[in-house]
């Protein structure tokens, strides 16, 4: 499928929802557990969300707006939420999320964007020229792939209860 627009806001729209669906009111033992070493539980990965929210998606399109390549993406930093996250509950992180991409969308909405502007590059600090239609759609992808990442952690608390039933469940064993 091609870039679109308002395909991409069919997911970004959704993407609070489904994780304040999937995560409110769970017990840590859902949403504090992780995969082993170096591995996210959904607290972690809500943070994550949220951090991009904040630096990541939006900031980079008005750079690539207004700037174009001339003046380069931020790093991004893939482990702020350790810190940002201290001390908050998930039912927080999740209104704070829903808060942050209701605006994001908001703004994303409000820039009108054409071919043309989609077309206009920036300067990722790791992968170099990248169009704005990229990173849309790398925002887009990534909200997907964190809400499979969170299914799979959560399933994955179950690997063992489930018995036999291991060998057909392929979330457990990836």
């Amino acid at each position: 499928m091609k870039f679109d627009l308002n395909k991409s806001l069919e997911i970004l729209e959704r993407t609070p929802k489904v994780l304040s669906l999937l995560l409110t009111n769970l017990s840590d033992d859902w949403t504090l557990q992780n995969e082993g070493k170096d591995t996210w539980s959904p607290f972690d990965v809500l943070g994550h969300l949220i951090h991009g929210e904040q630096t990541d998606w939006i900031p980079r399109m008005k750079i690539i707006i207004e700037h174009g390549t001339s003046k380069p993406f931020e790093p991004f930093d893939r482990f702020a939420q350790y810190e940002a996250s201290k001390g908050k509950s998930l039912n927080s992180l999740l209104s704070e999320f829903t808060r942050l991409r209701t605006n994001n969308l908001r703004i994303l909405k409000s820039a009108f964007l054409d071919e043309n502007a989609l077309e206009k590059k920036g300067m990722h600090p790791a992968l170099g020229e990248v169009k704005l239609r990229e990173l849309l759609s790398a925002w887009t992808v990534h909200d997907l792939g964190h809400i499979v990442q969170i299914s799979r952690v959560m399933a994955k608390q179950y690997k063992t209860e489930v018995g036999p039933w291991a060998n057909y469940l392929n979330v457990v064993n990836s």
